[in-house]
């Protein structure tokens, strides 16, 4: 029988293509129209002369969708919501700051009129340092809310209080979940109620980890009529409906919603949740090449992107193995830069003294174990080389732009094929080269497999690792279990 296929709205099953290959599409950013000769300038001082496929297709249509100023889109109408799926490592976060500090530029009082969510601490912070940088010298304002400082102080830094009531200290709030959440129930004064942008990045995760209730939240507070003594009564906004001569008469500023993911999902009825208007999905979707070089034409089943560079291995092992496995890699094959992950924070401490107990290489951990600080430090280390190996959960790193990966090793598979993107996306970024190992049970090779393709990724090769290798590790591993077992007695 026919498959039944779901019914796709029209703008998933007919997206805007972005050129997935970045290295070969790189686009001059004076060639990008309407950008802002200031922020052409910050541009080229941070070193970026030209735009990734993505940020040259992104950054024109969120302009142009405010290209009458925040209060109104369009001709009067209210600006499409964006979606936007792309592979990570490929600018997905310039394609936001970019337009957003433009159509602020020129902003008379301060507002929270831009709010980023991001489901990790890490995260926020990289986002929130971008905006620093492009913000820099024009007076708009950027607050990080993830809870790294006390409750008062965050609402020190969104709110004062003045005779006249509460004024906003910030023009764009970068934020997590949980901390947002808070602001919005428990700090006076902090109003949503003139939000221009709403930008979910890493979206599907925001989605599915019960975040959902956060981004209702927002919503809700973007459509509170504000109480302090109706001076703002001038911009009240309805909820979006059909336009009546009365919702017409005073300008209206549109909420419109940005979404960002290497893994939008394609589900309808997730979408559904978001109250998504009339949006447009610009997509970068995984391409095959045939055998003669040329582009193959892409069924749209192919829902996830991976980096170009990428090469993608799995080695199929047993259970005690694994760990050989690992310094085998590390010490007689010399990988260098290797981001490491399993399925749990335990699992990660447990291969961390394992590994340091065996010695020759240099470890470190990356868990939420850790305070900020110390993954701070960690990051830094393993960036400029002095640490090869660093083990990590999914938690921890996903979204993370670590510099220089030039090997992933899962070593334990993942489950999800969501997963497995987002981790072997750390390496291969912005059009570089990099590898993915997977650590591949024999019980689990065929459901490994079947995940993959079932997700049209085909070009992962099998590399079988011949015990002998393994032989002459054993005797000092053995030594290093010995050394552990002591040390957690």
């Amino acid at each position: 029988s026919p498959q039944v296929q779901p019914f796709l709205p029209q703008w998933l099953a007919q997206p805007r293509r972005v050129q997935k290959r970045i290295k070969d599409n790189l686009c001059p950013i004076s060639d990008v129209p309407g950008i802002h000769p200031r922020l052409l300038k910050k541009l080229q001082m941070n070193g970026i002369d030209s735009f990734f496929p993505v940020q040259a297709e992104v950054i024109p249509a969120i302009l142009q969708s405010a290209s009458h100023g925040y209060l109104l889109g369009r001709g009067g109408y209210r600006p499409k919501d964006i979606c936007v799926s792309a592979p990570t490592g490929s600018g997905k976060t310039l394609s936001f700051v970019i337009p957003i500090v433009q159509v602020l530029l020129d902003r008379v009082v301060c507002h929270v009129r831009a709010l980023v969510v991001l489901p990790t601490k890490e995260l926020a912070q990289q986002v929130s340092k971008v905006f620093n940088v492009y913000t820099d010298g024009t007076g708009l304002k950027v607050a990080l809310i993830t809870g790294q400082k006390s409750f008062a102080k965050e609402q020190e830094m969104l709110v004062q209080k003045r005779v006249t009531g509460y004024c906003s200290l910030a023009d764009i709030v970068v934020a997590t979940p949980g901390r947002l959440t808070d602001h919005i129930n428990q700090t006076p004064g902090f109003s949503l109620a003139q939000l221009r942008f709403l930008i979910v990045d890493e979206a599907d995760r925001m989605i599915d980890d019960m975040h959902q209730n956060c981004l209702n939240q927002i919503v809700k507070a973007a459509f509170q009529r504000e109480n302090d003594s109706g001076s703002n009564m001038l911009f009240q906004r309805t909820k979006p409906g059909p336009i009546t001569a009365a919702s017409c008469c005073s300008p209206q500023i549109p909420l419109q919603k940005l979404l960002f993911s290497a893994t939008l999902t394609q589900d309808p009825e997730k979408l559904q949740q978001l109250d998504l208007f009339q949006p447009r999905l610009f997509t970068s979707v995984y391409s095959e090449k045939n055998r003669d070089g040329t582009e193959a034409e892409q069924d749209t089943s192919n829902k996830y992107t991976l980096p170009e560079g990428l090469s993608q291995c799995y080695v199929p092992c047993d259970l005690n193995s694994k760990p050989l496995l690992l310094l085998y890699f590390m010490l007689k094959m010399r990988f260098t830069r290797v981001l490491c992950f399993t399925n749990s924070r335990e699992a990660s401490h447990r291969l961390f003294l394992l590994v340091q107990a065996f010695g020759g290489v240099t470890v470190a951990e990356f868990s939420s174990r850790l305070p900020p600080n110390e993954r701070k430090r960690t990051m830094k280390e393993f960036e400029q080389g002095k640490i090869q190996l660093l083990i990590s959960t999914d938690a921890t790193a996903r979204g993370i732009d670590v510099k220089g990966v030039n090997y992933v090793i899962n070593y334990d598979a993942p489950q999800f094929i969501r997963t497995y993107i987002h981790r072997v996306g750390r390496t291969a970024r912005a059009g570089e080269a990099g590898v993915a190992f997977s650590l591949v049970l024999r019980i689990q090779e065929r459901r490994f497999l079947r995940m993959l393709r079932d997700a049209g990724i085909r070009d992962i090769k099998k590399h079988p690792v011949k015990g002998n290798s393994l032989k002459p590790l054993v005797q000092q591993y053995e030594g290093a279990l010995c050394k552990l077992e002591k040390t957690v007695k």
